[in-house]
């Protein structure tokens, strides 16, 4: 295992790439997918469970971590790692994205956003000093800079403003952050749906220097096509020997599309959200286990799983647990949810290491047109 953070690339098919990502923790195999442990926690699973479905890597949240139970008491009791029982690496967002979205009565200025807490009210300050120094005290292996993301639909002045803000703080950053052996900084592009904005805000970043870089201001609320038009140059403005995360993304569909674009790595809540609302993500698309239909199926849900919720129970039993609100039917989707991320996440590393991925992605989509099995 090595001590520090490495980056190697071990195959490229049109514009994707696969390759793996060493740290003091254990690699990281890219393409990667992150499942979301927000509060330390994947919800409705144990970390040894993650583990099996493929996980390399989880995603913390330091706006919520830095709220409760606080940064300082997970340092006290032995770092983020420690706390929740995930020895392998751990990435932290900077909070930004959170306190933008969730936070109350916030006000933002060139030091940072002050802002009341959305459990009790509380008074908190969040800088790029503040947030790194949180994201130290967890442990956390890759460390997000902290940024200002705009909602979009948003013009042109507005997203310049906040691009230029945003790489100001991507300096402070850099600079707070210090020499961190073994743990990683990632920078992040902004610049909404402007191309040039991108390039400039890409120029800035390599000019700082990062150990990572992630494409962000994308997933909220532009639409798949949107999106995918800035993923068509926006990892290429991004340095080659850098892995590339796309923050926040998503659906199969826009993962698959991500990774044809060349994006590294993701995360999302979708697949453990959805998993406690009875929404199943199968090779045929998406499954609503609490519909009727389902309520003598003894069918498991996707029969090419090999998930214990697909291999040990059926559809009726999924449909009866949810509808009787019992805990295991969060805990038995969210786990099928997560396996099928993680096995196409290892799809597409094999189909970019043969070179096979224009065919693997034809599958995929042919498969998902299909729609759900015929019911009984």
């Amino acid at each position: 295992m090595s001590k520090n953070f490495t980056f190697k690339l071990h195959g490229t098919d049109g514009k994707a790439r696969c390759g793996q990502i060493d740290t003091p923790r254990g690699e990281i195999r890219t393409p990667a997918f992150m499942p979301v442990g927000t509060a330390a926690t994947v919800k409705a699973m144990m970390p040894g469970s993650v583990r099996a479905t493929g996980a390399d890597i989880l995603l913390g949240n330091t706006y919520h971590l830095m709220l409760r139970p606080t940064a300082e008491r997970i340092d006290r009791l032995g770092g983020l790692h420690r706390f929740m029982n995930w020895d392998r690496p751990i990435l932290t967002d900077s909070g930004g994205f959170q306190v933008m979205s969730l936070a109350e009565l916030r006000k933002m200025s060139e030091k940072g956003v002050t802002f009341k807490s959305h459990i009790d009210g509380s008074k908190h300050e969040l800088t790029p000093e503040r947030s790194m120094e949180i994201q130290r005290l967890l442990g956390s292996d890759i460390v997000m800079c902290f940024d200002e993301c705009p909602a979009l639909p948003a013009d042109r002045k507005r997203i310049s403003e906040s691009m230029q803000l945003s790489m100001r703080w991507a300096a402070r950053s850099r600079d707070a952050f210090g020499d961190r052996p073994g743990h990683a900084l990632f920078g992040i592009q902004q610049g909404g749906l402007e191309e040039d904005m991108r390039e400039e805000s890409a120029k800035a970043l390599r000019g700082i220097g990062f150990e990572g870089y992630a494409v962000g201001g994308l997933a909220v609320g532009e639409g798949q096509e949107a999106m995918f038009g800035v993923l068509d140059y926006a990892p290429g403005q991004l340095p080659e020997d850098k892995p590339r995360y796309l923050m926040g993304v998503g659906k199969p569909d826009d993962i698959v599309g991500a990774v044809e674009r060349g994006i590294d790595m993701f995360d999302c809540v979708l697949p453990s959200r959805s998993g406690r609302t009875g929404q199943a993500f199968t090779r045929r698309g998406v499954v609503n286990i609490k519909n009727a239909r389902h309520m003598d199926d003894p069918r498991p849900l996707d029969e090419a799983c090999s998930c214990p919720c697909c291999t040990q129970y059926s559809r009726a039993y999924l449909h009866h647990v949810f509808k009787s609100h019992e805990i295991i039917s969060s805990m038995l989707v969210t786990w099928h949810n997560l396996h099928y991320y993680q096995e196409l996440m290892a799809g597409l590393r094999a189909a970019i290491a043969a070179s096979e991925l224009a065919a693997f992605v034809k599958q995929f989509h042919a498969t998902r047109a299909l729609g759900d099995i015929e019911p009984l």
